[in-house]
């Protein structure tokens, strides 16, 4: 199969460049036998492949010859792409260097070059490399919707243990296309405001001068300080899991049940209206008992209530930072099998793999032909478009 897929793609090659021809009508492309025999590396084992040879007489604007490369069999693989993500998720779930050997080769067999302990040694190196490469790419073309910020905790095994609780500050945001994407992730102390204005000047520095619609987090104070003074014009959105998930906690364990069904009622409401009214009956309900409870719902009433100015579609994105949240879930489970990742860098490069895989897999937004309406600044008003008089 991959024999036939690539006779198929110098072919099309060929075909593509059947016109051009030298002056005495001569074809400047042709193919010219095959190269040489090499192994490559697959889930099934080693396999023997020769690619076709493509003879291309033809220069470019510089002078200098084009060269036919193949896009399914590039001149220096020695892996399949799938063995290649094969390794950094089998270390990202669990699996630890020393035991690679063994691992892979009771997937492969016995013959697994160049997948041993040293290798993924390497390749952790070469994920810092990667991270620190990605940091510094332009986002002056980029045009974020909406942003989801949060910080999320490791515990570092090589530590002092008064410093061995690392907080990784993570942005995601929602592209023009309606694709979700990672912006940045860094280290930082705390959720500190400092820590997220040096993340979110950082961004800025980068191109994103157009403020976000709306930003989506957590009860941080660190975050919204430091996202009025960068982007001010970005409303602020609260995230409803983790409001539940803080009421909860002022709340005795056998009324969850009551309260969660009572706050359900708020965020699910069909208008603001609505919300407003199950807000009053929480309230009514529980304060009298459990003031500290009501006081941390109320004292976020409004922003808990943002999405009800955007797009009905999107309603379902803005209110909690699940993105996030969960995407990092399947971290926090390789750092509780290795307890703990070993070092800072370790955990921070792990972090950015593991969410550069997950987002490929990140959904899109919902009703994506109203991002350009919301691009535009156009009025929504219960997720409705207001129609003007």
């Amino acid at each position: 199969m991959l024999a036939e897929a690539i006779e198929n793609e110098v072919a099309e090659y060929l075909g593509g460049h059947a016109q051009v021809r030298d002056s005495e009508g001569h074809r400047l492309v042709v193919r010219n036998g095959y190269l040489p025999t090499r192994q490559i590396q697959t889930g099934l084992g080693l396999i023997e492949v020769q690619a076709p040879r493509v003879n291309d007489r033809r220069v470019d604007e510089k002078g200098e010859r084009i060269r036919f490369s193949s896009q399914i069999l590039p001149p220096y693989l020695r892996r399949t792409k799938s063995l290649d993500e094969l390794i950094p998720w089998l270390y990202l779930r669990g699996v630890s260097t020393g035991d690679f050997t063994e691992a892979l080769q009771a997937l492969l067999g016995p013959q697994a070059p160049g997948l041993s302990a040293t290798n993924i040694v390497r390749l952790k190196e070469s994920w810092q490399q990667e991270w620190k490469t990605w940091s510094k790419q332009s986002l002056a073309e980029k045009v974020y919707l909406y942003l989801w910020a949060d910080g999320i905790y490791f515990n570092i095994r090589l530590e002092e243990p008064d410093n061995n609780r690392q907080c990784i500050l993570v942005l995601m945001g929602a592209a023009a296309d309606g694709r979700k994407e990672l912006i940045a992730l860094t280290d930082g102390y705390r959720e500190s405001a400092d820590s997220w204005r040096e993340l979110l000047r950082d961004v800025q520095q980068r191109g994103l001068k157009t403020s976000p619609k709306v930003a989506t987090g957590d009860g941080a104070l660190g975050f919204w300080a430091a996202l009025r003074e960068i982007y001010p014009s970005t409303r602020e959105q609260r995230c409803w899991v983790h409001k539940t998930a803080n009421i909860l906690t002022k709340m005795p364990k056998s009324l969850h049940a009551k309260a969660k069904a009572l706050l359900q009622d708020i965020w699910m409401a069909d208008t603001r209206q609505n919300a407003l009214k199950a807000f009053d009956l929480f309230v009514q309900t529980f304060e009298a008992k459990y003031p500290k409870a009501v006081e941390c719902l109320v004292k976020d009433r409004e922003v808990l209530l943002t999405f009800y100015d955007f797009p009905a579609e999107h309603w379902i994105h803005l209110r909690t930072t699940n993105p996030i949240e969960s995407t990092f879930a399947t971290v926090r489970l390789r750092t509780v099998r290795t307890k703990g990742s070993g070092s800072r860098t370790a955990c921070l490069t792990m972090v950015f793999k593991l969410a550069q895989c997950a987002e490929k897999h990140w959904r899109r937004l919902n009703g994506q032909a109203l991002i350009p309406e919301v691009i535009r600044g156009v009025k929504f008003v219960d997720g409705v478009k207001e129609i003007a008089a």
